[in-house]
């Protein structure tokens, strides 16, 4: 973008600028700083110039809006044209008492559902089962069959809303229980929309809710991905989550090579099954962590959608542009949220959101402050709700598109997550013998993740209890004030209630069609079919979460007996 003559110019100029002006300056203070860095630790120079980003090509690297390779975003006018989709996670209690936050959020300017589950209902285990005393609605919502789901969406359009749902391990289940949902209301399937996390390699990398083994998951993962290509055009079936690789310690390119890594393991195993790259490419998605380093996030999100657009081209041939177009969702960092003066949480929330508008995401997250101590309060939502309206509506944040690109410093480390992020994948790469997805099996299998996450983990926390990385109101102005907040409590009645109408469904429903369409999803997984149309027609039957999963656990063995753990 410079010719030799122009770079040789504003070097010497640096050069001048640094022995006259800047160094005459240090020795009379110096900086803040020995050494200053990203919460990656990636490191940053005080200045960056057109010498920073001479190799880089315009049309190539950045292009504009809308056209490959998307580093500028994937929509001509982002979000001059509509805004991101506000999304605030939701769900506690029982179906009606998360149904009545979603009625709530839905008139308070929130423009798509986001469903938070239960941990029984998260490892596939019904309300009734012993494992789930105490847990039930605890941290999300408790679905143990089509009745709950039928409760949670009440009163709601599904064929206009759209929803993401927060669940793993049993994510089948609860597609096929929207679908039927869908069905039974007489909404077409090609109308619903939503996300489905579904991403379970990440689960054996870092968040480790898992049932069955990583080879099995896998293959009911693509079973779901076949099945929306064929039924349910607007739903997306897996959204291939970095977020909780990030909670877990990692620096953001560790989680983004280790996300896309696993979406391109998901792309393969799908090809191999025999899809067509460009018949389900247009349907997956992705889901990032956005954390304080507002312009290293912002850099991170613009290297993943141009790498994501390179390797589909290049790796996986794919023709429509729409398989090439990296769209995400993007929840601000849990992990920084503080107990100490919560308050405080508003103000990180607020950059980390910023980074994620400034970045284009598709749709964005904002935690609550008290989110470190309890499931969010009515309050507090609504306070993360208004955050992103405001940035919306107010800052100006939304005008311009990609107002970051051009500055010398965002491409340069545009460029450089870039290349260290490649560095990771060519890696995993190669640990399959020239397959990603059977690189990511192997890495699950050798520990490579679980020793890559826990060294910058274990770095990251050696520099806040240094006093290197500052934590406000933790490691610096740390205050004795009493700050405790009004928490929302789940009572334990809750429990009671849900055991309630789960019995209620049992005895109602027709014990013969339960046991016939247990038996056809055994016979269906013997034969290595797609179970996605078997799971719809057994929750119809008010099958319930926990039979379903029981099956798979029985017919592919579980993870934790496949360890050695039991």
């Amino acid at each position: 973008m410079y010719d030799d003559e122009d770079l040789a110019s504003i070097r010497e100029a640096r050069d001048e600028w640094e022995s006259e002006t800047r160094d005459p300056f240090l020795e009379k203070g110096g900086e803040r700083k020995d050494r200053f860095a990203t919460v990656s630790n990636h490191e940053v120079d005080d200045i960056y110039t057109p010498e920073d980003v001479a190799e880089l090509g315009y049309e190539e690297d950045l292009g504009f809006p809308g056209e490959a390779p998307y580093t500028r975003g994937v929509y001509p006018t982002m979000f001059r044209g509509r805004t991101w989709t506000m999304r605030q996670f939701a769900g506690f209690g029982t179906a009606q008492e998360t149904n009545e936050r979603f009625h709530y959020l839905i008139e308070n300017g929130q423009t798509g559902l986001s469903t938070a589950f239960d941990m029984p209902s998260l490892m596939g285990k019904d309300s009734d089962d012993p494992l789930s005393d105490g847990e039930v609605g605890k941290e999300g919502v408790a679905v143990d069959t089509l009745r709950d789901m039928e409760i949670l969406f009440d009163g709601i359009d599904i064929g206009e809303v759209t929803t993401s749902f927060t669940i793993n391990p049993s994510a089948p289940v609860v597609f096929a229980m929207y679908v039927a949902l869908a069905d039974n209301r007489g909404v077409p399937r090609d109308q619903i929309g939503g996300t489905f996390q579904n991403d379970m390699l990440k689960e054996f990398i870092a968040q480790k809710e898992w049932v069955i083994p990583p080879e099995p998951s896998l293959k009911l993962v693509t079973d779901t991905v076949e099945f929306a290509a064929e039924e349910t055009p607007r739903i997306r079936p897996i959204s291939v989550s970095g977020y909780h690789i990030r909670e877990a310690g990692s620096t953001a390119i560790q989680e983004l090579a280790f996300t896309l890594a696993d979406g391109f393991a998901y792309v393969e195993d799908a090809m191999d099954r025999g899809l067509d790259v460009d018949e389900f490419a247009p349907q997956l998605s992705f889901f990032f962590n956005s954390h304080n380093s507002i312009f290293e996030e912002v850099a991170k999100f613009r290297a993943a959608r141009r790498i994501y657009h390179d390797v589909m081209s290049e790796w996986y041939d794919a023709e429509d542009e729409r398989s090439k177009q990296l769209k995400f969702h993007t929840q601000t960092a849990g992990q920084s949220l503080t107990a100490q003066q919560p308050l405080n949480n508003i103000v990180r929330v607020t950059i980390q959101a910023l980074a994620g508008v400034l970045g284009g995401t598709q749709s964005l997250h904002t935690n609550s402050f008290d989110e470190a101590l309890a499931l969010p309060s009515e309050e507090a939502v609504t306070v993360a709700l208004r955050t992103q309206q405001i940035i919306a509506e107010e800052s100006g944040a939304a005008d311009v598109i990609d107002p970051l690109g051009g500055s010398f410093f965002i491409e340069k480390l545009t460029d450089e997550i870039e290349a260290e992020t490649m560095a990771y994948i060519e890696e995993i790469r190669e640990m399959g013998d020239g397959s990603v997805r059977d690189g990511v099996l192997a890495g699950i299998d050798e520990g490579y993740y679980h020793k890559e996450i826990g060294e910058a983990s274990y770095e990251y926390q050696s520099r806040v209890e240094d006093g290197e990385e500052i934590v406000v109101g933790v490691n610096k102005y740390a205050t004795d004030d009493d700050t405790r907040l009004d928490l929302l409590h789940v009572e334990d009645a809750v429990q009671d209630r849900q055991l309630e109408r789960l019995d209620s469904v049992k005895d109602e429903r027709d014990d013969d069609a339960v046991e016939a369409a247990l038996d056809e999803l055994r016979e269906t997984v013997k034969n290595g079919e797609n179970v996605m149309p078997v799971l719809v027609d057994a929750v119809k039957a008010y099958v319930t979460m926990g039979e379903i999963m029981d099956v798979f656990a029985e017919e592919y063995g579980t993870y934790r007996e496949t360890i050695g753990v039991m």
